[in-house]
């Protein structure tokens, strides 16, 4: 059996378990000693059958023999999988259908092989005819749960279509070079040395976008900590926070650390930085992360917001608040959220945010910042919650408009900074930046 259908099993494997509600994150493990190659085609299989699976499933149901035709969740994965092959990738029509028809013996669903290989076959054959119908719905043209395609719809009416859009898209290489160990121009020569092409670069050459994506191991200097991977949008968090020397500082919700060391690196001169988050497992990877740079903080594992169980009572000068949301905003990076988020979960996702919003402003020293971030596109968990923040508490004043300023950007019109996914090749994000009065 070959290792091309091995790879498609393994896939099919991943995307059933994001089917039956587990995170891409979690059920994506690749082996270190799997070939570049084939991590690379593992991935892909992996990401674009997710993304576009609310498309690519009305299409199969048509495709079945029987209608309601109940599938077993690996086989149903893997004709997704078959599918997106099919339909978004540039492999060889004749090799994506047989190397899926083996992944369905490997599967030990040797029976399901030939409905898989007339599933595939009738896709070459009506493919854009099946398309062009399911295409009339603009929620499955663009694999979007319906909810979120209207809520997009309300909250960006002028920009949802292409939000949507850029949801598809797959993300950027974005690199943050570590400026307390390299110089940016001089990683940039290093980089290009290396044969690496740059296609864009933001903040004085600090932020690099490369032109594909490479493994980590390629990038020189990765493990010493003069670069680490971080999109450009989630490197505003550290610079609108603007950490002076001397200063204690507070990264709340710290995981998985990308944001902690880059407070760190753009003030080494720092009192203190403590970083926060309620996920044990995950803070291993903010002290991975601190390890490969060369940096320290105080590292607790504890609910930020339950402050008797972690805080020694001294308030911080800075606080970064990076609060747990509907990751809506990254959907190009995680595709997992159009299948595994509901409309029912943004209430709860916007108590716990006022909550946390709550309990750190009482942590900050008057005369302090607090800058909230959040991945989420929604109103409902971005600008909805500093309205009603700023209209209950007069000890806050909104300085994001300064604070953008400051780093030669626009925030917009307030209150904080929506960026919508794809600004300046960007993330999808929001900012609030907090002056304590």
């Amino acid at each position: 059996m070959s290792s091309s259908a091995a790879l498609r099993a393994q896939a099919a494997r991943v995307v059933a378990a994001v089917m039956q509600g587990r995170s891409l994150e979690t059920a994506l493990r690749i082996d270190p000693a799997m070939a570049p190659q084939h991590r690379g085609l593992l991935r892909a299989l992996v990401f674009d059958s997710v993304r576009w699976y609310l498309r690519l499933d009305p299409i199969l149901r048509q495709l079945l023999s029987r209608r309601g035709q109940s599938l077993q969740p690996q086989v149903h994965a893997l004709a997704i999988v078959g599918l997106c092959q099919l339909a978004y990738t540039d492999i060889p029509a004749h090799a994506a259908v047989n190397e899926t028809v083996e992944a369905a013996r490997l599967l030990g669903q040797a029976r399901a092989a030939g409905m898989i290989n007339a599933v595939l076959r009738r896709y070459q054959r009506e493919g854009a005819a099946l398309a062009r119908r399911v295409d009339r719905d603009l929620a499955t043209r663009t694999a979007h749960p319906r909810w979120l395609v209207e809520q997009l719809a309300r909250d960006w009416p002028e920009q949802y279509l292409t939000i949507l859009e850029a949801n598809n898209q797959r993300p950027p290489f974005w690199l943050r070079v570590n400026r307390s160990k390299v110089a940016a121009a001089q990683y940039r020569r290093e980089l290009e040395a290396h044969g690496f092409e740059i296609a864009a670069s933001m903040f004085a050459d600090e932020a690099l976008m490369l032109a594909r994506a490479v493994e980590v191991a390629e990038l020189p200097g990765f493990a010493q900590g003069l670069v680490s991977v971080q999109d450009a949008a989630a490197q505003l968090a550290a610079r609108l926070l603007a950490p002076q020397p001397h200063e204690r500082v507070l990264d709340a919700c710290a995981a998985p650390g990308g944001k902690t060391g880059h407070i760190l690196e753009l003030a080494p001169e720092l009192d203190e930085l403590v970083a926060v988050d309620a996920s044990a497992e995950r803070l291993q990877r903010v002290e991975e992360n601190l390890q490969r740079l060369g940096v320290r903080a105080r590292v607790i594992a504890a609910d930020v917001a339950d402050a008797r169980a972690w805080w020694d009572g001294r308030p911080f000068d800075r606080i970064l608040l990076d609060v747990p949301c509907s990751a809506t905003g990254v959907i190009r990076r995680h595709p997992d959220v159009k299948l595994l988020r509901r409309a029912a979960d943004i209430p709860a996702l916007v108590a716990k945010q006022q909550k946390l919003l709550r309990a750190c402003w009482s942590m900050l020293k008057p005369g302090g910042r607090l800058v909230y971030a959040s991945c989420s596109a929604l109103l409902a968990e971005t600008a909805d919650v500093i309205d009603g923040f700023l209209a209950h508490d007069s000890s806050a004043r909104d300085s994001t408009r300064e604070a953008f300023a400051a780093i030669g950007m626009d925030s917009g019109p307030g209150p904080g900074a929506r960026i919508a996914v794809g600004t300046a090749g960007m993330d999808g994000f929001y900012y609030a930046c907090l002056d304590k009065v």
